[in-house]
């Protein structure tokens, strides 16, 4: 049974920046829990995570992680594609807004956290032809550092210290290691 959508979510994807911004705030908040609306929206989110407006792709890709935090079953997996390839997005802010975000797919539960772990260790190795890739690293690191304070695993861990290693800069290798002391 899905819940009813609340009003905002037609702001969402309207061309009013200012309402457009109260329903992502309200949204967003919403969303740090479990909401009876997911269902409902889901599929349309997920659909506006290749909208011609990089504004747009960020929303949808900040709040289908919001979502997948709360979702039991895998359908997350599928989607992963879609939001790995948000995180490469011509506008940094965009790519950069979603990968900040994806953390919070791994708390969904064990399987939904290996596959994104398993689609951020594609993501790291990838950021190294990048014009941005040292940020790139970077949050990848914080963002396993976030996730592994909600979520003790000692392979989220591991994954952080693979990508720290292997930073052939070594001002920027110390700077990752921080988000771990």
């Amino acid at each position: 049974m899905t819940g009813t959508i609340p009003a905002g979510y037609a702001h969402l994807w309207g061309t009013d920046r200012q309402q457009q911004n109260a329903a992502y705030d309200a949204l967003m908040a919403a969303t740090e829990e479990a909401v009876p609306w997911a269902d409902a929206v889901w599929d349309d989110v997920k659909d506006h995570l290749t909208d011609s407006d990089n504004h747009n792709r960020a929303i949808a890709g900040q709040l289908l992680c919001n979502l997948a935090a709360h979702e039991a079953g895998d359908r997350i997996l599928g989607e992963l594609p879609a939001l790995i390839t948000v995180t490469k997005d011509p506008r940094f802010v965009t790519a950069r807004h979603t990968l900040r975000s994806l953390w919070k797919i791994g708390l969904a539960g064990e399987r939904q956290r290996h596959g994104l772990l398993d689609a951020l260790g594609t993501r790291y190795r990838d950021s190294f032809d990048e014009k941005n890739g040292t940020l790139v690293r970077s949050d990848l690191v914080e963002s396993l550092r976030r996730l592994h304070d909600v979520v003790a695993d000692d392979a989220v861990r591991a994954l952080a210290e693979e990508i720290i290693a292997a930073e052939p800069d070594a001002k920027y290798q110390k700077k990752y290691a921080r988000f771990w002391r």
